[in-house]
């Protein structure tokens, strides 16, 4: 997707899919405006891979978004990318009212309208209202204002060659839907997002899936946060399942990890589909990708514990995406010994050591030093980071000297807690002073409330539990 070469821009119009939009969040926010957030990271992110450009000015409540791209098979490039967004149009005309939509499209250069309206070509032109219902009266009286164009073609309604939209917006609240549209936009259908992934990558028809398997549409996203691409090579210290390896194995990107837990990468022990009580002989990841046909993007998961690193020291990973343990539904565990045990006889090297408690802190911790060692520079690291709300400040995110963050963004787990996506970047190489820097570890995690966030996440339960009881006595 990356541009050989940088020309004039052009401008397109992305329509993007909000999903959510009727939840509201405390504190005046709501949900729409959070997914808006994620929606705008991604797609940034995925602009920076084909050289395009948001908007300066941009109503991030919109569904609808104006990019500046350099050249359209970067736009379908972008597409093939993004399950944030259901359309991309070539964007001809656009205005506050229809009105001046037409003294838009009036002084679009005629040379760029005309390859498409050939007399040898068919087109049809699709009337779509965000927020309100269109008659067929008005989307017909919409559709005969654009007389004016030079349309030459022959209208085809089933297999046009060519696609053009007029696009209203009505607002966001269907309680209270103007008379008239927002914005209007005229311009020619590009391509379609990657929607369709959410439907065919679901859990629901996964082979092999866990308690905490990601949600599909996140694992997506996850991915291009990451930014990753074709032959990239992708690690998950705590993979699970394998969600966030089959995502970035689509976008064809070798993929592996490491998880301490035996059972889970083995696929041993107990289902977790409902009415099915063990697991079945080829529950695994490697399943997983075989079923999307991805097994050759497949390495290996390996047994192993994320705070003691099995890797040589080096830049290995293009970009490192996990979702590490909070310690709800998952135990936060490591490999330790709970005193110094000597290699006797009695203890020989195969020794299996206890599994000791694992601070979320230290979890974070070692994250962000396995990433400043084993990302290649420019890498990214993407990874979501459970907080307690009324603690909640920018300073509490961890940090290092070699990681830039990149985004941050929240989604609402309960009235007290949210986990947010942390992408970091790369942007110099880990230097002898920085692998020597255990004294500055309070400087990269200052804050140390994430080891109790368990207790935290639990408490709004309790309380909420004490508050219906007291209701249910009088």
């Amino acid at each position: 997707m990356a541009p050989s070469c940088r020309g004039a821009f052009q401008k397109y119009l992305l329509l993007l899919a909000h999903d959510n939009f009727e939840f509201r969040l405390p504190v005046g926010c709501n949900k729409a405006h959070t997914r808006t957030l994620e929606l705008e990271v991604e797609i940034k992110s995925l602009l920076s891979l084909c050289g395009g450009q948001l908007s300066s000015e941009q109503d991030i409540q919109s569904p609808f978004w104006i990019l500046n791209i350099p050249a359209e098979n970067m736009a379908r490039g972008l597409m093939e990318r993004t399950v944030c967004a259901k359309s991309i149009f070539e964007l001809w005309g656009e205005g506050k009212s229809h009105e001046d939509l037409h003294k838009s499209l009036k002084s679009y250069p005629v040379e760029k309208m005309v390859p498409f309206l050939q007399s040898d070509s068919t087109y049809k032109i699709n009337i779509q209202a965000f927020n309100k219902t269109l008659s067929q009266k008005e989307k017909i009286e919409r559709i005969d204002a654009l007389e004016y164009l030079p349309f030459h073609g022959k209208v085809n309604l089933k297999e046009a060659q060519h696609v053009f939209y007029i696009l209203e917006y009505y607002g966001m609240d269907p309680k209270n839907i103007p008379e008239k549209p927002l914005n209007v936009y005229f311009g020619r259908w590009i391509a379609d997002g990657q929607r369709e992934l959410i439907n065919s990558y679901s859990l629901k028809n996964r082979h092999f899936i866990g308690n905490t398997s990601m949600d599909v549409c996140l694992s997506f996203i996850m991915a291009n946060h990451g930014k990753v691409k074709a032959n990239d090579l992708v690690f998950d210290p705590f993979a699970g399942t394998g969600g966030l390896l089959v995502s970035s194995a689509h976008f064809g990107a070798y993929v592996c990890g490491t998880d301490i837990n035996y059972n889970t990468v083995h696929g041993l022990g107990k289902a977790s589909r409902k009415n099915q009580k063990w697991r079945g002989p080829d529950e695994n990841i490697r399943a997983n990708l075989r079923q999307y046909g991805l097994e050759k993007q497949y390495l290996d998961v390996l047994v192993s514990d994320a705070s003691k690193p099995i890797w040589k020291k080096e830049e290995l990973f293009d970009a490192i995406i996990t979702d590490p343990p909070y310690g709800i539904r998952e135990s936060t565990k490591k490999t330790g010994s709970h005193k110094e045990i000597l290699k006797t006889d009695a203890f020989p090297e195969s020794h299996i050591p206890a599994l000791l408690n694992y601070g979320l802190s230290d979890i974070l911790l070692d994250l962000l030093k396995f990433a400043a060692q084993y990302l290649v520079k420019s890498g990214r690291l993407v990874y979501w980071l459970p907080v307690y709300k009324p603690e909640y400040t920018e300073e509490i995110i961890p940090q290092h000297p070699c990681l830039k963050l990149i985004s941050n963004c929240e989604q609402i787990l309960s009235s007290h807690t949210s986990r947010r996506l942390i992408t970091m970047e790369k942007v110099k190489v880990l230097e002898d002073q920085d692998q020597n820097a255990h004294l500055l570890d309070c400087q990269y995690v200052p804050y140390k409330g994430h080891d109790s966030f368990r207790e935290k996440y639990f408490s709004g339960v309790t309380k909420r539990i004490a508050r219906e009881e007291k209701t249910n006595q009088k």
